[in-house]
């Protein structure tokens, strides 16, 4: 297992590209470049990328659980450097843009403890959501009208919160991850740390993607989310396996025939402040089926998007105003050498957007997944529920008071 390496030195030449570039290979993401041409970034479109002169100077990095990895050797947005050699750390945007970073120096060492005064997060009351409650609400009734027209089956609605950096130069997500290990920890967190390439992201995802040991491949969908077991309806349920029958689908496209299984559905798995239903869906990649055609095939989460996933693409592009990035895309790790990876979802995810006109900015997302039984309201405080306690780590508010406001 990848938590048992040793300090080792890893060596492989692969080309660099643009930071901004849009991964095509296999059809991956190609589709989704200009999913949301009216809101996306001026990154996301052109590849600009703020300058070291404009960024403070940390070293790269990659952190996931208790392995760190620095010594950054290549970028790439190309994933058959993943089926190469090498340890990658990994950041899709769920737009489409793709960055592996290799790293040459990988050993273990457990997340630090916080340091005080290292992170300065925004104040509590500064944070905006790119939809507010009448507009959230108003969003969700929209999909049910999809839903009743026959046109979607379920489709996640979610929205942006941003603040201003107090002091974006010492801003660094890794002191960030750790308070989110303290305060909040999950079993898939992690930072990527790529100034220079306009990553810096630190996530405290519950929720897997993607593992891969060597042909077999796993995928964790979450769907169903309340604060205790007892709150967990029968739409939870229900939306649950609606979307394990998508991820089905999404392997079974790369996979041997017959192969995919579902072990588990349903599950219920307790987390920080609440709990969420989660299923696993199993599979062996088919011959010749690599990374890129895994991506390409599952890509963007199925449990973050909707069913059919295509239908609630294009309700999601005309209802979200803000692009999503990170959150709700993939962030983890592949060993190339030993035939292994592990990708998040992105979700309850931090990352900073240095490319506002008004300065650096530190973001984050939070959403619920529609079904003809939502009530719009519920579903507000479901996005309330699972930022609340994240977003006051990130202030310092849960910091100061030991609970979440």
């Amino acid at each position: 297992m990848l938590y048992q390496l040793s300090h080792v030195r890893l060596s492989v030449s692969v080309s660099l590209s643009r930071p901004g570039d849009v991964l095509n290979s296999s059809g991956f993401l190609g589709q989704y470049k200009n999913a949301f041409p009216q809101h996306a970034a001026p990154d996301l479109l052109t590849g600009a990328r703020p300058t070291l002169a404009t960024v403070h100077d940390l070293a790269p990095l990659a952190r996931f659980g208790g392995l760190v990895a620095s010594d950054l050797r290549d970028v790439t947005s190309d994933p058959a450097a993943l089926d190469s050699t090498g340890f990658w750390a990994v950041a899709a945007d769920f737009e489409g843009r793709l960055v592996c970073a290799r790293f040459g120096d990988v050993r273990p060492e457990p997340v630090p403890v916080p340091v005080p005064g290292a992170w300065r997060g925004p104040a509590p009351d500064d944070w905006t959501s790119s939809l507010d409650r009448a507009a959230y609400t108003a969003g969700v009734r929209r999909i049910r009208e999809h839903i009743a027209a026959g046109e979607v089956y379920q489709a996640n609605l979610c929205r942006v919160l941003s603040a201003p950096l107090p002091d974006p130069a010492a801003a660094d997500v890794d002191a960030l991850t750790a308070l989110l290990a303290r305060d909040n920890p999950a079993p898939y967190a992690g930072t990527i740390r790529l100034p220079a390439h306009g990553v810096e992201i630190a996530t405290a995802s519950p929720e897997l993607f993607l593992r891969r040991d060597g042909r077999v491949v796993e995928s964790g969908p979450i769907k169903g989310t309340g604060r205790t077991a007892d709150d967990l309806l029968e739409k939870d349920h229900a939306e649950n396996v609606m979307i394990v029958d998508l991820v089905r689908n999404d392997l079974g496209r790369v996979c041997a025939t017959g192969s995919v299984t579902v072990p588990e559905l349903c599950t219920v798995e307790e987390h920080p402040g609440l709990v969420h239903l989660v299923s696993t869906v199993r599979g062996e990649l088919a011959r010749r089926a690599g990374w890129p055609e895994l991506l390409a095939a599952a890509f963007p989460p199925g449990s973050v998007t909707g069913a059919p996933k295509s239908s609630a693409l294009k309700i999601i592009e005309a209802l979200e105003t803000a692009p999503r990035g990170p959150y709700c895309g993939g962030i983890g790790w592949v060993d190339a050498e030993r035939g292994t990876g592990e990708l998040a979802v992105g979700i309850r995810t931090f990352w900073i957007d240095r490319t506002t006109p008004a300065g650096a900015v530190l973001r984050f997302g939070t959403g619920a997944g529609i079904t003809w039984g939502s009530d719009p309201e519920r579903e507000w405080d479901e996005t309330e529920l699972k930022a609340s306690r994240l977003l006051a780590v990130a202030s310092g508010a849960y910091e100061a008071s030991g609970r979440t406001a």
